[in-house]
Order: C-alpha cells, then sequence, then structure tokens
C-alpha cells in the first residue's frame, strides 16, 4: 500500500488541477457567450432605429419636401451604419471604433432631421409623425441600456479572465480581453444650446 500512496496523492492533484482548469474554461465560456449575447442585443436596438427611419423620412418628406438634402443625408447615414456590422466572435476595439463612428454618423443626421422638423409645426402636429418620433426616442433609450448590458457582461468577463490565477489558464485556453463600447469622441462635452 506504501507503494502505491505517492501515486495515489499525485492522481489527486492531478484531478484537482483538471477539475480548476475545466471549471475555469466552462464559466469563462458562459461569461463570453453572455457578453456576445449582449452585442447582439445592441446591434438589435441599432437594427430597430435603422427599421423606424425610412418611416421618418416618408412623413417628414410629405411636409417638407424641399428639405431634400436633409433628407438624403438621413438616407445616407441609414444605409451606412446598416453596412457596419461586427461578428461577435471578433469584438476588435477597431472594429467598435467603427461600428460606433456609422452609428454617431446616423445619430447625427437624425439631429438634423428633427431640427428641421421644427420648422414644421404642421409636421410636429401629425400623429403618425408623433408616434415614429415616440418610437424613435424609445428606440435610443433602448439602445443606451443594450450598451450598458454588454458592458456590465464583458466586465464580468475580463475580470474573470484576468484575475490571478485565471489569467494564466486564459491565456492557455485562448480568452482575450473583449472591447467594450465606448463613448463617441467629445460627449464628455455639454452641448451648446441656443436660441
Amino acid at each position: 500500500m506504501k507503494k502505491f500512496l505517492p501515486w495515489i496523492i499525485v492522481a489527486i492533484v492531478v484531478f484537482g488541477i483538471y477539475s480548476w482548469a475545466k471549471g475555469f474554461n466552462n464559466t469563462a465560456v458562459e461569461y463570453e457567450a453572455n457578453a456576445k449575447t449582449a452585442w447582439s442585443n445592441v446591434e438589435s436596438a441599432y437594427q430597430r432605429r435603422a427599421d423606424l427611419i425610412p418611416n421618418l423620412v416618408s412623413t417628414v418628406k410629405g411636409y417638407a419636401a424641399h428639405e431634400k438634402e436633409t433628407l438624403e443625408g438621413v438616407i445616407k447615414a441609414r444605409s451606412e451604419a446598416t453596412k457596419t456590422t461586427i461578428d461577435a466572435n471578433d469584438l476588435t476595439p477597431e472594429k467598435m471604433a467603427q461600428f460606433q463612428q456609422a452609428q454617431q454618423g446616423l445619430s447625427g443626421a437624425l439631429s438634423k432631421l428633427l431640427v428641421t422638423v421644427e420648422r414644421y409645426p404642421e409636421l410636429k402636429a401629425d400623429k403618425r409623425f408623433g408616434e415614429l418620433q415616440s418610437q424613435l426616442e424609445s428606440t435610443e433609450n433602448r439602445i443606451n441600456v443594450e450598451r450598458n448590458r454588454y458592458n456590465e457582461e464583458v466586465n464580468t468577463y475580463d475580470i474573470f479572465t484576468t484575475k490571478f490565477p485565471g489569467k494564466l489558464l486564459a491565456g492557455l485556453f485562448g480568452f482575450e480581453e473583449m472591447a467594450r463600447f465606448k463613448s463617441a469622441p467629445g460627449s464628455e462635452n455639454a452641448p451648446k444650446v441656443e436660441f
């Protein structure tokens, strides 16, 4: 029996290391999947906004046909924003920045459109336009909520894979830090409102 005791101890230690590594890997996979799902929810919220825009543009077009440049800007920005997508398996900081830039272009075009609308009281009073504007505002709020949830999931994953001793296994298993959703440059400054 004494002869086998060292081998039994080695087997117990190896099994313990195996169990620890397996548990780390499975948890990291779960956290990574949660972050990717959260990213899909961000994309879904942006898609909802993109889907609302054609209805908004056509409603405005009926009232403000001579605002062609503004309407075309919104259509072009929507096209650019919907062309820029990211595979959830490849969320690099560079691709996140490219995605955010396309979405910021659309946000700017929508802001310009809503400023244009202020010149048309009959459009503002239109029930359909009011509903579309309300849906757009709701969607913008949803986008913000989903971006925050995504960052929370990425935070959980990144903490788990970068804390010691998990960091040792993360490198072995190929788990890398995920990109977070960041604010647009200059958004830390309050906008100036002039009347």
